[in-house]
């Protein structure tokens, strides 16, 4: 498989959690979220779509650049998608916890575990590729101010 296909599934997989994520918790953003309190930085709600669609699709490319090494560095990359796919998965976990579950505090103590996962992926993809590495840099960004935003709104809403 080519560098181009594996960079299309990843950042379809990406895409594709992020829109499941987003449909499976799209009631509670239209009913209970607009009843919480939130901090003045919170952004409009028409913010979080383009932010959250590019962001998937520069993991997908920094993650396809990393795959796309596989013949060359098998055990780092291997490791380096481990990370990777971990770091989606509570990706995906957040948005359940925070919406569906209701949950501001549980999901602040699982959103500082998925920063981490998101820094030790962003350590790895740029040891094997610096592209990738500086693709993994506005995620991290926006996952700490979202790591921010949630505790704002736990601590208004407690």
């Amino acid at each position: 498989m080519n560098k181009f296909s594996k960079i299309l599934i990843m950042v379809a997989t990406c895409i594709g959690v992020g829109y499941i994520s987003g449909q499976v918790t799209q009631s509670s953003v239209d009913t209970w979220f607009p009843l919480l309190e939130k901090p003045s930085f919170n952004p409009p709600n028409w913010l979080f779509l383009p932010v959250w669609s590019t962001l998937y699709v520069l993991m997908g490319v920094a993650a396809g650049l990393v795959w796309a090494r596989i013949d060359f560095d098998k055990d780092e990359v291997r490791n380096a998608l481990k990370f990777f796919f971990i770091q989606l998965g509570l990706n995906a976990a957040w948005s359940l916890v925070f919406f569906g579950l209701k949950n501001p505090l549980l999901a602040l103590i699982e959103i500082v575990l998925l920063w981490l996962m998101i820094y030790e992926t962003w350590f790895k993809f740029k040891k094997l590729n610096k592209i990738s590495g500086f693709l993994f840099v506005p995620y991290l960004l926006w996952v700490s101010f979202a790591t921010i935003l949630n505790a704002s709104i736990w601590y208004l809403n407690r």
